[in-house]
């Protein structure tokens, strides 16, 4: 293995592997893989999810049961998510149990064995879950607004599919798809705990050893994909549900770009978690209009999404834009006084330091940064880059990513 910079290691397999030190008793890991929906071939829509399902329904050694038990005996936790450009296997353990988790993260993405009985029973769990997301517009509205906005582009993809697609992929088409991208060069762990960096790196390399990738596997370069093209759209769909849900919101810069910081640090001042952010204060606080308002910024390799959703009932639906709007157009025109830019960036630093108190969230953090060939994510990092931030460049970020003309809506009603 050879040292990287930023306490990033590269095994000889070609795996990644960063560690954080903590005081805990609790301790985690993250297998990340470089296997999203955007990563899908044509006509397997959905694959990459079910994939991450099928993970846990057998492997060489271990049943569905045993798989499942083998953490949860040891009062641990194992789970695993689907997102548009990762696929990610992640535990939960006492500290004196990380082999243990380590280890099975591996077992399953390495042994696992896809059989055609299994995959027609997760097909049916997974079309359930589609049902279920059809259900809740608040969250199918997200999956709709990136299908516009990233249209012709592999980032349009549901994480889930559909039920149509799922029935055309087969035991051989997830062998396939784990062959190209389920190989130790496309992959990251991270381990956050009360260890020795060094003998924790060591440990992984130890257990990943044990494990022969089954079906061959090439190193995959995501460079290929190009910049999704500029989409604009003003969609307004009847819905019946009892509430409004609208997003707002454009195109916004991709991860590593060198604003990311100053519109993570606009975004949260618009619409982050606090209640005295500028949309929750004017649409909540104020005028009563809404009971959820939020903003948000999603960073993936080619492209962002900068947006604002909420809901609100159907008569006020135009009300609630022209105010969203209104708050948008003041970041664009009114700069920041001194006062008001250190308060932004105290507020937002304490909320990165309070995250960052859960391992979890480091270790996936850790792992999708790494992942996409980026910085490894420390607070000094975050810190010193918030600081570099100006008046200034949040206006000109504004607008770019907020300007009236880019700004694409999608709204149920």
């Amino acid at each position: 293995m050879r040292f990287m910079e930023n306490q990033i290691f590269t095994l000889q397999s070609g795996m990644k592997v960063a560690f954080r030190k903590t005081n805990s008793a609790v301790a985690y890991c993250a297998l990340c893989i470089k296997a999203g929906t955007a990563n899908e071939p044509e006509g397997k829509h959905g694959i990459a999810h079910l994939t991450e399902h099928m993970i846990f329904r057998g492997c060489q050694k271990r049943s569905a049961r045993s798989i499942n038990d083998r953490l949860e005996k040891l009062g641990g936790d194992l789970n695993a998510y689907t997102a548009k450009e990762e696929t990610v296997v992640y535990c939960t353990v006492l500290k004196e149990d990380i082999a243990k988790a380590i280890d099975l993260s591996l077992e399953i993405v390495f042994t696992s064995l896809f059989d055609t009985d299994e995959l027609e029973k997760e097909k049916n769990v997974v079309c359930d879950e589609i049902n279920m997301t059809l259900d809740n517009p608040a969250d199918f509205i997200f999956e709709d607004y990136e299908k516009q906005l990233f249209k012709g582009h592999p980032l349009q993809r549901t994480i889930l599919g559909t039920a149509a697609s799922l029935k055309n992929i087969s035991s051989d088409d997830i062998k396939a798809f784990v062959r190209e991208h389920y190989n130790p060069h496309n992959m990251s762990m991270v381990v956050v705990g009360d260890f020795d960096e060094m003998a924790t790196v060591a440990l992984v390399d130890r257990l990943q050893q044990k494990y022969t990738h089954p079906f061959g596997g090439v190193k995959y370069d995501r460079a290929h994909l190009a910049t999704p093209a500029e989409q604009l759209f003003n969609i307004d769909k009847a819905r019946k549900f009892h509430q409004a849900n609208c997003i707002l919101g454009s195109r916004a810069y991709p991860f590593g770009h060198k604003d990311r910081i100053a519109l993570s640090m606009l975004v949260n001042i618009l619409g982050g978690p606090a209640s005295n952010s500028r949309l929750n204060s004017s649409l909540r606080e104020k005028k009563a209009l809404v009971y959820h308002i939020d903003a948000s910024y999603v960073r993936y390799s080619t492209a962002g999404v900068a947006l604002v959703y909420f809901g609100c009932d159907k008569s006020n639906v135009d009300k609630c834009i022209e105010l969203v709007m209104k708050e948008l157009r003041k970041v664009r025109e009114v700069p920041l006084s001194d006062a008001a830019l250190k308060a932004a960036k105290k507020q937002i630093m304490a909320q990165n330091a309070i995250a960052s108190e859960y391992g979890e969230a480091q270790a996936l953090s850790i792992g999708r940064s790494i992942l996409r060939g980026g910085e490894y994510p420390t607070s000094e990092l975050f810190r010193r880059k918030l600081d570099e931030v100006t008046s200034e460049q949040l206006q000109r970020v504004a607008r770019e990513i907020f300007a009236e003309d880019r700004i694409c809506k999608l709204i149920y009603r």
